[in-house]
C-alpha cells in the first residue's frame, strides 16, 4: 500500500503568513501615503466649494458645522458663513471630515 507523504504543517502556515505579513505592511504604507492626502483633500473640496458656491457641512471634534465657504487660507483655516452666524473660522487640521452635496 502507498503511504501519503506526510508535509510539515509548518511550511504552509509559514507562507500563510509572510503573505499576511507583506499585505499588512503593503496596506500600512498605503494607509500612511493616504493620511498624508487628506488635509489637501479637504482643501481641494472647500476650493471646490467655494468656487461652485455650494455649502458645505464639516465634522469638527463630533460637531456638525454647516454654511458656505467665504475665504480659505492655505494650510491654517477656512471662514464659513450661515444663516446663524455671520462668520465662522475653522481650523483646518482640526476638520475630521466633510460632506457637500
Amino acid at each position: 500500500m502507498n503511504r501519503p507523504q506526510r508535509i510539515a504543517p509548518t511550511h504552509p502556515r509559514r507562507l500563510a503568513g509572510a503573505a499576511a505579513c507583506a499585505a499588512l505592511c503593503a496596506s500600512l504604507w498605503a494607509g500612511s501615503v493616504q493620511a498624508s492626502d487628506v488635509p489637501k483633500g479637504i482643501e481641494q473640496a472647500l476650493a471646490t466649494a467655494q468656487q461652485e458656491k455650494k455649502g458645505v457641512t464639516l465634522y469638527v471634534g463630533g460637531q456638525v458645522i454647516g454654511g458656505g465657504v467665504l475665504r480659505i487660507e492655505p494650510g491654517q483655516w477656512v471662514e464659513l458663513k450661515n444663516q446663524q452666524f455671520g462668520r465662522i473660522v475653522v481650523r483646518l487640521d482640526r476638520i475630521d471630515g466633510l460632506a457637500m452635496p
